[in-house]
């Protein structure tokens, strides 16, 4: 019983096993028992579970809210909502991914589903490793601070890049080291095929796999932005982790109603853009304006949520002639 009122990153470790407990069985609950098997998920399924897992995380931050007080509960819902508007520009590629490979939206939630796992322990490695490192050299957090200001000014003025899948480096390379298959096998990231040369039975990727990896590393690309707008609200490395996982979660059942209408969202990435220039002014404002003394948690939440809610608004309102015509 000790073990569990210890203190492990600044937190008991008896919080940092219930998240994880919460983790696994929302996990276990979607892949066995809610989608057992592959079939296509509709916008209306996945808009009714996407509001399961935005109130699950939400319940959440109030759970932490009691326990670590009001400050770590808003340090949370702000790393929550800057996260979950991030995600949504993930969602243009992921379906870009899919689109490429010629995967079936009946296999699609599970390649996701798998994804996110993935995620959770890239994820809490480079949390972990960030952590560390400003735990030992505050002043990382400037840098951290500053690319979050270069990244959003960025944003506001440069038009989005398009990602070429067939030039990816990790697709030639697995192309070249393992067989893969031309065609999909089901659900299945690899079979045994025969090889061309000696008609033995070799084990080979499928198209699926390589979906599966392609999304893995975009995440940990996205993850460059995400994971130092969080470090620049708080360094308590359970805020920071819950925070990114529970907004993440939940992606998989946002992502098929978002993807057939992310056309509706192209305004939202200034609004991202400016949450990143502020997140990362807030800093220095903190530091070297205000003489050190923390910048008021409610009115950082209160302005990203303004931000984002605004982004989202007013691109659903510039793109409704759009809508009406489809």
């Amino acid at each position: 019983m000790e073990f569990l009122i210890m203190d492990w990153l600044g937190t008991p470790v008896w919080l940092w096993l219930s998240f994880l407990g919460l983790v696994v069985t929302l996990t276990a609950f979607d892949l066995g028992v809610l989608h057992k098997e592959d079939r296509e998920m509709g916008i209306g399924e996945s808009l009714k579970l996407s509001v399961f897992y935005i109130s699950i995380a939400l319940a959440f931050g109030a759970w932490v809210w009691f326990q670590k007080g009001a400050e770590s509960g808003m340090q949370y819902y702000t790393g929550f909502f800057i996260e979950k508007a991030l995600s949504i520009d993930n969602v243009f590629v992921i379906s870009l991914i899919f689109t490429y490979f010629a995967i079936p939206r009946r296999y699609q939630y599970r390649a996701l589903l798998w994804g996110i796992i993935a995620v959770i322990f890239l994820r809490g490695i480079m949390i972990a490793a960030g952590a560390a490192i400003v735990q030992e050299y505050y002043w990382v957090l400037y840098i951290f601070a500053a690319f979050l200001i270069a990244t959003g000014v960025k944003m506001l003025f440069t038009g989005d890049q398009e990602m070429d899948v067939a030039k990816n480096p990790v697709v030639k390379f697995i192309s070249t080291h393992m067989p893969v298959t031309k065609e999909l096998h089901e659900q299945h990231f690899f079979v045994k095929v025969p090889d061309e040369k000696t008609g033995k039975l070799v084990r080979a990727a499928t198209p699926l796999f390589l979906a599966l990896v392609i999304i893995n590393l975009a995440d940990l690309v996205f993850a460059v932005d995400s994971v130092p707008a969080i470090f620049a609200i708080t360094t308590d490395t359970f805020i920071v982790y819950t925070s990114n996982i529970m907004a993440i979660l939940g992606l998989r059942a946002l992502y098929f109603a978002l993807a057939a209408m992310v056309h509706r969202f192209q305004y939202l990435k200034y609004a991202l853009a400016l949450v990143l220039v502020f997140i990362g002014s807030k800093i220095f404002v903190s530091d070297f304006i205000m003489g050190g003394d923390k910048f008021p948690p409610v009115m950082s939440l209160t302005v990203t949520f303004a931000l984002i809610l605004g982004g989202i608004f007013y691109s659903l309102w510039k793109t409704r002639s759009a809508a009406e015509i489809r």
